[in-house]
C-alpha cells in the first residue's frame, strides 16, 4: 500500500513540474507575441487619435492628444511603457472610452469563456457521439449520412445559420430572444451556432481515430471473449481513440476564443471577438494589445490542461 502510494506521489509531483514548467514557457511567447501585435498594429492606417475625436478636429487639438497619450514618443519607448505596465498589472486605459482595459476586459472575457465553453460541449458530444456511430457503420448508410451532415455543418457559415436561426425561432416562432447574453434562454441560439459548426469536425476526427482502433487486435480479443459489443465500443475502443479527440477538442475551444466575432455582433453579445474587432477598427492600441495577450495566455493554459488530460487517459503517458 505503501509502494502505492509513493508512486502516487511521484505521479503527482512529475505533472505539477510538467505543469509549472509550461506556465513558464508561456513568458517567452507571450513577450514575443507582445512584440509582434505592438508593432503590426501599429502599421494600420489611420491614426487613433483622429479616430477617437472625428472629422474636422483642429490639427492643434490632435497633436495635443497624440502628446498626451504618449503616441508622439519613439516606438520602443511605447513598448518599454506597455510592458512595465503589465508586469504591474496595468493594461492602460482605452483611447476611446478612457476605462482602463482591465475593466473592459473583465465585462467581456467571461461572456467569450461562456460562448466558448458551450460550443465546444456542444460540439464535442454531439461529434463525438456521430464519429463513433459513423465508425462502427463504416461504409454503411448511416457513415454515409454522417459524413453528408459533417461536410454541410463545417461548410455553413457561422453567421449565415446564426441569421438562419434567428428567422426562425426568433421572428417567426418567437419562442427565443434573439439578443444579449442575460439569460439561458439568450444563449440557446448563440450555442447552437457555434456548437452546430464545430460538430462535422470532431465527428469525423472521432471517425477516422475509432476506425484505427477497432481494427487492432485487442479489439478482435475482446470480441472474441464475449464481451458485450456496446462495452468493446464505448469502454475499449472510444478510450484508446481519445488522445486525437482531445487534441481536437482543445484546438476548438482555442478556435471559439476569439473566432466568434460574427455571432457575437448578429446577436448583439458583448464579447472579446466583438471587442477586438471594434478597438482595431478604432485604432485603441492598448485593447488590442491586452485583448490578444489574455486571450493568448488562456488558450496556452487550456492547452497545458489538455496535455495532461493525456496522462489521464493514457497511463503510458508520462511527462519528463
Amino acid at each position: 500500500m505503501s509502494g502505492r502510494c509513493k508512486i502516487r506521489k511521484a505521479g503527482e509531483t512529475v505533472v505539477a513540474k510538467y505543469f509549472v514548467k509550461r506556465i513558464l514557457q508561456m513568458v517567452p511567447l507571450l513577450i514575443v507575441l507582445s512584440v509582434i501585435v505592438f508593432f503590426l498594429i501599429r502599421l494600420i492606417p489611420g491614426d487613433p487619435v483622429t479616430a477617437m475625436l472625428g472629422p474636422g478636429v483642429v490639427p492643434a487639438n490632435i497633436e495635443y492628444e497624440r502628446e498626451r497619450l504618449g503616441l508622439n514618443d519613439p516606438i520602443w519607448v511605447q513598448y518599454g511603457r506597455f510592458v512595465s505596465g503589465v508586469l504591474k498589472g496595468d493594461l492602460g486605459k482605452s483611447i476611446v472610452t478612457k476605462k482602463p482595459v482591465f475593466y473592459e476586459i473583465g465585462k467581456r472575457l467571461p461572456v467569450t469563456l461562456i460562448l466558448a465553453v458551450g460550443g465546444t460541449v456542444i460540439s464535442s458530444l454531439l461529434g463525438v457521439l456521430l464519429g463513433v456511430i459513423a465508425a462502427v457503420k463504416h461504409n454503411k448508410f448511416w457513415d454515409n449520412a454522417i459524413m453528408f451532415l459533417s461536410l454541410l455543418t463545417v461548410s455553413t457559415p457561422s453567421f449565415f445559420l446564426a441569421l438562419l436561426l434567428v428567422l426562425i425561432f426568433s421572428l417567426q416562432l418567437g419562442w427565443l430572444p434573439s439578443i444579449g447574453l442575460s439569460t439561458p434562454r439568450h444563449a440557446i441560439m448563440p450555442l447552437l451556432t457555434l456548437g452546430s459548426t464545430g460538430v462535422g469536425f470532431m465527428a469525423r476526427t472521432t471517425r477516422s481515430a475509432m476506425l484505427d482502433v477497432i481494427r487492432r487486435d485487442y479489439i478482435r480479443t475482446s470480441r472474441s471473449r464475449g464481451i458485450p459489443e456496446r462495452v468493446v465500443i464505448y469502454v475499449h475502443a472510444l478510450k484508446n481513440a481519445l488522445i486525437p479527440v482531445i487534441t481536437a477538442i482543445g484546438l476548438r475551444f482555442g478556435g471559439l476564443l476569439a473566432g466568434s466575432a460574427l455571432v457575437e455582433t448578429v446577436f448583439s453579445i458583448p464579447g472579446m471577438g466583438r471587442f477586438l474587432v471594434d478597438s482595431v477598427s478604432k485604432r485603441d492600441y492598448p485593447c488590442v494589445q491586452a485583448g490578444i495577450l489574455v486571450l493568448a495566455a488562456v488558450f496556452i493554459v487550456v492547452n497545458t490542461l489538455v496535455d495532461l488530460l493525456y496522462a489521464a487517459v493514457d497511463p503510458r503517458i508520462r511527462y519528463t
